[in-house]
């Protein structure tokens, strides 16, 4: 299915873009807004937004700042979700839109936790991929080991290989066509090489507080605690449906922190896909049902 173009503003004048798919049929079915993870864009939903526009519902699939064709902000430490989720609030006033289904990989659902505390009457529902209001030390420290660092390639085998190397612990089953498709996702081509489609300076505010903690412990101070989002989360899910999904080998939401989750928010919806790490691509068959299910049900 094709998409059209959507340029946006940024409250400070920052251009930034999404991919608009139109609602197959006549529909007064609210729209799905799309938000993925730190380092990706809007391409991860090229396979989901066409399912979901089936379904009745416009799509847009939101690049974040830095990200895809969204422009690179020229302050680094801007890049955080508190500036992420305002952009979102551009968003919908550029567009008209007055209410929606979230859908937040990763990021992408810190975001939607923040939209909470700026225009919690935009949110209808909630599709959380593979993130909650606490995320184990395990997958932080492992996305921070790669973001920003090597970022362009000579050669499209080398890209593929790059792709396959961050992630393969998350999806054991592809080949070597998952691969390639993969890597499409993550890399625009420019000057004959292949290069990252984000601004490698998205990890300056991570580094920023990973110098500022370990400052503080050489001075003898107490670690920074990470900041509560909880009460976020559970704003989040306050009278409206909620879903989390997870990747069954997860390594940024364990099982505990589901669990965590669920006594948080005891109507939260689950879906568990097999075999799938961080984070979910949404279309596997465990995720989609889950996600059907919740749009049939959100107005």
């Amino acid at each position: 299915m094709s998409f059209t173009d959507f340029f946006w503003t940024s409250y400070e004048g920052l251009p930034l873009h999404a991919r608009d798919y139109a609602p197959v049929g006549e529909s007064q079915k609210l729209p799905v807004i799309c938000i993925h993870g730190l380092t990706r864009n809007a391409r991860d939903f090229e396979d989901l937004a066409p399912k979901i526009a089936a379904t009745g519902r416009r799509v847009l699939a939101v690049d974040v700042r830095g990200r895809g064709l969204s422009a690179h902000d020229p302050n680094p430490m801007n890049y955080h979700p508190g500036t992420y989720a305002a952009d979102i609030v551009a968003l919908l006033d550029a567009a008209g839109i007055e209410k929606a289904v979230f859908v937040g990989t990763s990021m992408g659902g810190l975001i939607t936790m923040v939209l909470t505390s700026i225009r919690p009457e935009a949110i209808a529902a909630v599709v959380l991929n593979d993130v909650g209001p606490e995320l184990s030390p395990v997958g932080l420290a492992r996305i921070a080991g790669y973001t920003g660092m090597a970022s362009r390639f000579e050669t499209w085998d080398e890209a593929v290989a790059y792709a396959r190397r961050i992630n393969e612990a998350a999806f054991p089953a592809y080949g070597a066509q998952d691969w390639d498709a993969f890597a499409r996702r993550l890399f625009n081509e420019q000057d004959g090489a292949f290069a990252l489609a984000y601004d490698p300076d998205i990890a300056a505010p991570i580094k920023a507080a990973a110098e500022a903690a370990a400052k503080t412990q050489a001075e003898g101070g107490a670690a920074l605690a990470p900041p509560d989002m909880y009460p976020l989360f559970r704003a989040l899910a306050k009278e409206r449906p909620l879903l989390l999904v997870r990747g069954g080998i997860s390594d940024l939401i364990d099982p505990a922190i589901a669990e965590r989750m669920h006594a948080a928010a005891p109507s939260m919806i689950y879906a568990e896909v097999a075999n799938v790490g961080h984070a979910p691509m949404l279309t596997e068959p465990q995720a989609w049902a889950a996600i059907e299910n919740l749009l049939e049900t959100a107005p």
